[in-house]
């Protein structure tokens, strides 16, 4: 056991940086409606729950650092904690872009409901969606194969060696790639039922200009876009963590 110095005091508070700059942003508990108290808390627990398994290979990274070395891997580490938080959150808010958009597409954008995930508003459709895919992250217990991520990264990027642009923006780039698309997966039902329903409601409307089409037609889009929800919603969250769950098996 080696003896709680300067360095050991050095070290767990730039495991803390990475760990809590993951947390900071990372879906579920960089929640608003969940208390930064409870966050700083869990930050601290995960970080002096894996510095006995890092310390002994991350002190020799330390040694014979100066102080504006340390300031250096101070801002580096919040920095390389808070991509990988992102990494995991666009997957959740590429959902979050394409379901308001389904939502609009079905004509029930424009009904904003109580904000529950995210601080602002969204459609009731969107909500539903989004905090589903929130909790199903918990359930299926995919936020330890995210800490377990931050774990992998001290050997992907190492304390030592300096963050790489390129390297950061291919692995952003990766991950908005395959998050929008799993997204548009999920709500092309929604693209292909509006695109044909407008084309109807457009065509019936020049047909017989006397009759306010459109807004007839509005309550009858509306429920079939809902039943297109009932009979796709399983599959979709499927998909969602299928592909969010293939990404963090990529790394």
């Amino acid at each position: 056991m080696s003896a709680i110095g300067p360095q050991t005091v050095l070290l767990v508070f730039l495991l803390f940086c990475r760990i809590g700059g993951c947390l900071m942003l990372m879906p579920g508990i960089s929640s608003a409606r969940v208390p930064v108290q409870v966050r700083l808390f869990i930050a601290l627990a995960v970080t002096l729950a894996l510095a006995p398994l890092l310390e002994p290979t991350l002190r020799p990274s330390l040694a014979d650092r100066s102080s504006s070395a340390a300031l250096g891997l101070v801002a580096t580490e919040v920095v390389v904690g808070a991509l990988i938080g992102v990494m995991a959150r666009v997957f959740f808010l590429a959902l979050q872009f394409m379901a308001t958009a389904a939502a609009m597409f079905i004509g029930f954008g424009t009904m904003p409901g109580a904000p529950i995930e995210d601080a602002e508003p969204l459609p009731a459709f969107a909500t539903l969606i989004t905090l589903t895919a929130t909790v199903l992250l918990f359930l299926t217990e995919q936020h330890w194969e995210v800490l377990r991520a931050v774990l992998g990264s001290y050997t992907a990027l190492p304390i030592s060696e300096p963050l790489g642009g390129d390297f950061s923006l291919a692995k952003l780039v990766d991950a908005l790639t395959s998050a929008f698309i799993v997204a548009l997966q999920i709500s092309s039902p929604f693209i292909v039922y509006a695109l044909i329903v407008n084309l109807m409601v457009g065509l019936a409307n020049k047909l017989v200009p006397q009759i306010p089409v459109y807004f007839i037609a509005t309550p009858f889009i509306l429920a079939g876009g809902f039943l297109i929800l009932y009979f796709t919603l399983g599959e979709s969250l499927r998909m969602f963590m299928m592909g969010f769950m293939g990404w963090l098996a990529r790394g």
